[in-house]
């Protein structure tokens, strides 16, 4: 069966769209196969992650995210706005687009056109620090620079809701097996549902260094909901300012978190890679 892809990416956070209008023969039961097929880095066409693409009756559009190991995200950040520059690029020339994702509808905006694609902005909803929700184990109500066992250590850590779940480790450098720990975290037996684990550096009240975990994926480039966390994170711990620069290898994210509607609000490049044929066997 061939299926037809376009490729995009978010400050080295790629993703493979996929639209379920073009695909109508497809079950929803196989994209979790597909996606790690397509998503395979050596006999795929590559990527962090899928962005399924259907309709809404709340939205202009429904965007599922789906991992490199087939599993089901609530939502992506850069996703969101990866996903504003592919409609525009469907003869749609609109702006602003209303985006369904597992957890919300998100306004995103399409600021100005660079080379290869837009910077984007998006809102990403509310944030919430109820350990029930995030979710985490705990017998705390927040979990907020408190330890959390992972192994035989109990590392500091506050852990958040942005639409998904997220772990904030601040860290002096990155001088250590971030990778190796980041895994461990994901799949510890605090979060019921996996997490992205984001190690934070801070630079000063208004920038932010990142180095992101991604639940399903692994090492990613970067990651919107992953920016966000770390800002709202470090915001609680009296740490950073509401708005704030989050720096990753590839560039920057900007984060705000709104002071008025409690939402919060993202702006950063996504860019157009290929698009072609994928042969799913």
């Amino acid at each position: 069966m061939k299926v037809r892809f376009s490729k995009y990416h978010a400050l080295w956070n790629d993703f493979i769209v996929l639209e379920a209008l073009t695909h109508r023969k497809m079950s929803t039961r196989n994209i979790p196969n597909l996606a790690r097929e397509i998503c395979h880095r050596r006999t795929g066409v590559g990527a962090d992650g899928v962005l399924w693409l259907s309709g809404s009756r709340k939205a202009d559009c429904r965007m599922d995210v789906y991992n490199a190991d087939g599993g089901w995200a609530e939502k992506s950040g850069n996703g969101l706005r990866i996903c504003a520059l592919h409609l525009s690029g469907e003869g749609k020339r609109k702006r602003r687009y209303a985006i369904e994702t597992g957890t919300s509808i998100d306004q995103v905006r399409l600021i100005r056109r660079i080379n290869g694609g837009c910077v984007v902005h998006s809102e990403l909803g509310e944030p919430t620090f109820e350990a029930k929700a995030v979710p985490v184990r705990s017998r705390r109500r927040f979990v907020i620079n408190s330890p959390v066992k992972i192994r035989a250590l109990n590392i500091p850590m506050t852990c958040l809701a942005v639409g998904n779940p997220h772990a904030v480790v601040l860290v002096d450098n990155f001088d250590f097996a971030w990778q190796t720990l980041g895994a461990e975290i994901e799949t510890a037996r605090a979060f019921p549902r996996g997490t992205n684990v984001e190690f934070v550096r801070r630079v000063s009240r208004r920038k932010l260094q990142l180095c992101e975990w991604e639940r399903g994926a692994g090492a990613t480039g970067s990651s919107g909901t992953g920016a966000a966390a770390a800002v709202c994170a470090m915001v609680v711990l009296g740490l950073a300012d509401r708005r704030c620069q989050v720096e990753f290898p590839a560039g920057a994210l900007e984060v705000e978190w709104n002071k008025d509607t409690n939402l919060v609000e993202l702006t950063g490049p996504a860019q157009f890679i290929s698009s072609g044929e994928f042969e799913y066997r």
